[in-house]
């Protein structure tokens, strides 16, 4: 009973200590710009975990911008490199249309290239089908590239965050077993950097994953782009050589 009492009590204290840092914190926040007190609360809650919380979000926000960038610089308008191949093709032939896949930037025109390549050295359209295949799972490689990692940060930001809160906790029962009685003052600082370590983890693991899910819907839809285009090659080919 005497440690069920001792826990009702702690956990009336660690809520009213919540109501009271909100309600002082507001006003504060007014008087303050949001940069000063986003440092102030990183300061208080601690250069341990605060430090490797803020370490996992610089490395998922390097890794996630240099997927945008990438990401960005591959699309392209796959129908209208279509059109362009099957004009050069019916232009100047193989060699005309692996030129226009050459000087064109994109995953999708590499793929081009690898399977007009094979037509042009006279393999045949099965040989250009399979060089397609086999080439898109290298360009989906290289997509998808350093993804899983940006993966890891989202799942660790809130681990460390909730690492931190038990941390916190257990130096404020230290606090109390310390100073022999419960009060707020004794609880204060522990309560308070379990609660920032957590809101902080929380921040950085919302930010990632927000970046991680447009990554994905981008890379889908580059891949989408490829695997259509893929197959209207096929036909231009099959095409092609028919006229031959």
């Amino acid at each position: 009973m005497k440690k069920l009492s001792r826990i009702l009590a702690i956990t009336g204290l660690f809520l009213g200590t919540i109501q009271t840092t909100y309600a002082q914190a507001e006003p504060a926040a007014t008087e303050q710009g949001f940069t000063e007190v986003l440092k102030q609360k990183f300061i208080e809650g601690g250069p341990g975990f605060m430090g490797i919380v803020l370490l996992a979000l610089i490395l998922g926000l390097a890794i996630a911008i240099e997927r945008i960038i990438y990401l960005n610089m591959a699309s392209t308008n796959p129908d209208k490199l279509v059109q362009q191949i099957e004009d050069a093709l019916e232009e100047g032939g193989i060699e005309a249309a692996k030129e226009v896949a050459r000087n064109t930037k994109g995953p999708v025109a590499s793929i081009f290239y690898q399977g007009l390549k094979r037509v042009g050295d006279g393999e045949g359209v099965d040989a250009a089908e399979k060089a397609v295949v086999g080439y898109g799972g290298v360009q989906m490689g290289l997509l998808e590239k350093n993804v899983s990692w940006l993966t890891l940060f989202i799942a660790l930001a809130p681990m460390l965050g909730f690492m931190g809160t038990v941390i916190g906790m257990i130096g404020a029962f230290d606090a109390i077993e310390t100073a022999g009685t419960i009060s707020a003052e004794v609880v204060a600082h522990g309560i308070k950097v379990a609660l920032l370590t957590t809101v902080f983890g929380l921040i950085v693991a919302i930010i990632l994953q927000i970046l991680y899910n447009y990554i994905v819907s981008k890379i889908d839809s580059i891949v989408n782009g490829m695997e259509n285009a893929s197959i209207s090659l096929i036909d231009l080919l099959v095409k092609y050589t028919k006229k031959k």
